[in-house]
């Protein structure tokens, strides 16, 4: 009992003094292009924010979607038909600059840094591929991140992703602002499951399924959303799902050690590419 109250003590002591660092970066905070001024209003109101490759109109896109088509025809297949919790194939692709020069192009740093309030670290970004799945488990159950108290993830689809392709699908925090009791009826369940997440019979109880917002899009489609605050999951899926993982925390974040799956040995690194083999990827 001492000890946990020790720790729940510590824990305060630290989101104060982020916070108070927080209020302390506000006059540093780089400024922000108009146009993505709606991005960081939406992710504060929403935490999510969707739009395209195309509407974002980074120079570095055209590279990052051959390395990425690339990448993915060097996959190897997924020995998974038998299994009955089919889990996504993740390669941490973070070394090649295809991909390190789109997470680290200085519009995306702005918009993050005012959104998270403190200077920002680019983790590194995974190449995934989800499969096929008739029940929920790992991701597919409604669950928060936990690298930090607030983090920003960008996933970029690379097929077109309709309800067969299982769409990201969220909370809005609108709907669930911190100590209203649907945030506490959410969260006390999500601790009950030890955070390992909860199914969507047990959402519906407290928010209705019309409620949910879910993100269907074309290949391109690009999803802001800060995953530590916004309650969100993958959907059951018939078809696979390929796309790109972006993490951003503070720098430094409120838990490193489970940051270091974006850079480290966690899963297979991607082999470096010659331009020349790039090159020959159609988009």
């Amino acid at each position: 009992m001492l000890n946990t109250i020790k720790n729940k003590i510590s824990a305060l002591s630290s989101d104060f003094n982020s916070e108070l660092a927080r209020l302390k970066h506000r006059k540093n905070l780089p400024v922000l292009e108009e146009r993505d001024r709606l991005i960081l209003d939406t992710l504060k109101k929403d935490g999510v924010y969707v739009t395209t490759l195309t509407d974002l109109g980074l120079s570095s896109t055209s590279e990052l979607l051959k390395a990425s088509y690339y990448q993915l025809s060097r996959m190897e297949k997924a020995n998974n038909q038998h299994l009955e919790e089919k889990w996504p194939q993740i390669h941490t692709v973070m070394g090649l600059p295809e991909f390190s020069t789109w997470g680290k192009e200085q519009r995306l740093f702005n918009i993050i840094e005012n959104y998270i309030g403190l200077p920002i670290t680019f983790h590194g970004v995974h190449l995934r591929k989800d499969f096929p799945s008739n029940n929920q488990f790992g991701t597919l159950l409604w669950h928060s991140d936990a690298e930090d108290r607030r983090i920003i993830k960008i996933f970029v689809y690379l097929n077109d992703v309709t309800e067969q392709t299982g769409p990201f699908e969220y909370i809005p925090r609108s709907l669930t602002p911190l100590l209203s009791w649907n945030y506490y009826q959410l969260y006390y369940k999500l601790w009950q499951s030890r955070y390992l997440g909860i199914n969507d019979e047990e959402v519906k109880r407290v928010i209705p399924k019309s409620a949910w917002k879910s993100c269907p899009g074309p290949a391109g489609t690009v999803i802001f959303v800060d995953t530590k605050n916004t309650l969100h999951h993958g959907t059951v899926r018939t078809e696979e799902r390929p796309s790109l993982f972006f993490c951003y925390t503070a720098n430094p974040p409120e838990r490193p050690e489970l940051c270091t799956q974006y850079w480290d040995d966690t899963y297979p690194r991607a082999e470096l590419i010659s331009s020349s083999d790039i090159e020959k990827v159609s988009v």
